[in-house]
C-alpha cells in the first residue's frame, strides 16, 4: 500500500474514535500493553510529559513542546485529532512523521493489527512511540486522546503529568458530572510523578489532592501559582489559562534538571505556531471582513471564544456552525451569542450532525440562520453577505474547522 491506501485502511478499517464516537471507545488498556510489548515496550526508551485535560490540552502540549525546542531539546509531539493530514498527530520538533515511517510500520505490523483487532488510536499511539524511540528524542510531549485513565497512552511513566481543567464533554463515557469526569482524568497521575492541574474548581480540586496523595505526587494549581503574563502567538484569550499551566510544569521541569532560560520561554511561547504547525486557534483567515477559526466545541470552551468575540469590533457578526452528532448541544446554545447571523453546515465526516436538523434546533431556541450543503458553502455564503467590517466566525467542531484551513 501506499501512503494514502494506508491511511485509507486504518480509517476504514478499525474503530475510529474521530469517525465512529462512543462505538470506538475501548473499556481498558490490554491491546495497548499488548502491542507495548509486542514493540518491545518503546515507551520505555524516551522520557515524556503526559498531558490531558478537558479544553486547553493541545495548545498547552504545542507550547510545551515550542519552548522545550527552543531550549535545544530533541522533542516529540504526539496530539489528536489532526486537521488535514494524518501525519499532524506525530511530529518531531514540528517536523511531520515521514510517510516512509507511516507505510512500513503498518505494512510491517499489519498482520498482528488485524489478529488483535487494534483500533485506529492504539495502534497510532503504537506508531508513535515507536517512531520516537527509534529517533532517540530527548522528551516527548503525549497529549490524552479520551479521558485519562483508560486512554491508550496512559501506559507511559512520565517525568510530569498535566491536566488543563475540567469541563462537561464526552459525557456519555467520562460520566455525566465534573467530578466523575476529573476521576478519568486523574488517571494520568502516576506513582511518585508531579501533577500540575491547571485551573482549580470547587467540585474537582479535591479529587486531584486524594489521587495525588495516593500516589505520593507533588501536586501544583498553576491559575493559584503563576501571577506573570508572557506573550504568545496564540492570541485566543482564553490562552491566559493555558500559558500559566506551562509556565508552572517548566518551573517543575527545572525543578527536574531540565534547562530552559527566559529567553528561550520567551522565543518559544512567541512562535509556538512557526515551531509546531499548531492551527485552528483562534486563527484569523482573511480580513474585510475578519474571518477567525476555532476548534472550541463544548460549552466551556465557546464560552472563552464568545467572550473573545464580544471583544471584537465588529458591524454585523456571521456563524459558520456545525457539530457532531453527540454533542451536549443544550449547553452550547446557552452561551453562544443570538445577535448573529447563522450558517449551519454538516462536518464531512460520519458523525457531523445533519445541517438541517442543527438548523431546527438553533430555531426553535431563538437563533436565525440557514442550512447548506458543505462547510465551504456555508463560509463562501457568509462572505457575500458580510460587509468589510462585519467579523465571520467558524467553528462549533474540530472538523468544521478542518475543511476551511
Amino acid at each position: 500500500m501506499n501512503y494514502q491506501e494506508t491511511v485509507q485502511w486504518m480509517f476504514q478499517q478499525l474503530p475510529m474514535y474521530q469517525q465512529k464516537g462512543v462505538s470506538a471507545f475501548k473499556k481498558d488498556l490490554s491491546n495497548t500493553l499488548q502491542l507495548a510489548a509486542y514493540l518491545k515496550h518503546p515507551e520505555n526508551q524516551f522520557k515524556s510529559i503526559h498531558v490531558g485535560g478537558t479544553n486547553g490540552k493541545g495548545s498547552t502540549s504545542h507550547m510545551l513542546a515550542s519552548v522545550l525546542q527552543e531550549a535545544g531539546y530533541k522533542v516529540g509531539l504526539y496530539t489528536s485529532p489532526h486537521l488535514k493530514d494524518f501525519r499532524e498527530r506525530i511530529r518531531i520538533n514540528g517536523k511531520v512523521i515521514s510517510e516512509a515511517f507511516v507505510v512500513e510500520f503498518i505494512n510491517s505490523n499489519r498482520s498482528f493489527f488485524e489478529a488483535n483487532q487494534l483500533s485506529f488510536f492504539e495502534m497510532t499511539v503504537g506508531m508513535a512511540f515507536d517512531y520516537f524511540a527509534k529517533e532517540a528524542i530527548d522528551i516527548a510531549i503525549i497529549e490524552v486522546g479520551l479521558g485519562g485513565r483508560l486512554d491508550s497512552t496512559n501506559i507511559i511513566t512520565p517525568e510530569l503529568s498535566v491536566i488543563t481543567n475540567i469541563g462537561l464533554d464526552h459525557t456519555q463515557i467520562l460520566g455525566n458530572s465534573l467530578p466523575e469526569i476529573a476521576t478519568e482524568k486523574a488517571g494520568i497521575i502516576k506513582e511518585n510523578v508531579p501533577v500540575v492541574i491547571g485551573e482549580t474548581h470547587p467540585d474537582t480540586q479535591a479529587i486531584f489532592k486524594t489521587k495525588a496523595a495516593a500516589t505520593n505526587s507533588d501536586i501544583y494549581f498553576a491559575d493559584q501559582l503563576i501571577t506573570k503574563v508572557v506573550d504568545s502567538d496564540l492570541k485566543g484569550a482564553y490562552q491566559v489559562h493555558n500559558k500559566k499551566t506551562v509556565l508552572q510544569a517548566l518551573v517543575v521541569l527545572k525543578e527536574r534538571g531540565y534547562h530552559v532560560s527566559e529567553a528561550c520561554l520567551e522565543k518559544g511561547l512567541g512562535n509556538v505556531a512557526a515551531n509546531t504547525g499548531l492551527q485552528g486557534r483562534w486563527q484569523i483567515l482573511g480580513q474585510k471582513p475578519k474571518v477567525v477559526c476555532d476548534t472550541a466545541h463544548n460549552k466551556e470552551g465557546l464560552t472563552y471564544v464568545v467572550q473573545q468575540l464580544e471583544e471584537e469590533v465588529y458591524n454585523a457578526l456571521h456563524i459558520v456552525f456545525g457539530a457532531v452528532n453527540d454533542k451536549d448541544l443544550d449547553s452550547v446554545l446557552t452561551v453562544l451569542p443570538r445577535k448573529a447571523r447563522y450558517y449551519f453546515c454538516k462536518p464531512n465526516v460520519p458523525r457531523g450532525l445533519d445541517a438541517e436538523a442543527l438548523k431546527n434546533i438553533f430555531i426553535k431556541n431563538g437563533f436565525i440562520g440557514e442550512a447548506y450543503n458543505s462547510v465551504g458553502e456555508a463560509l463562501n455564503n457568509a462572505k457575500s453577505v458580510a460587509k468589510v467590517d462585519d467579523l465571520i466566525y467558524v467553528g462549533g467542531s474540530t472538523f468544521v474547522v478542518a475543511e476551511i484551513i
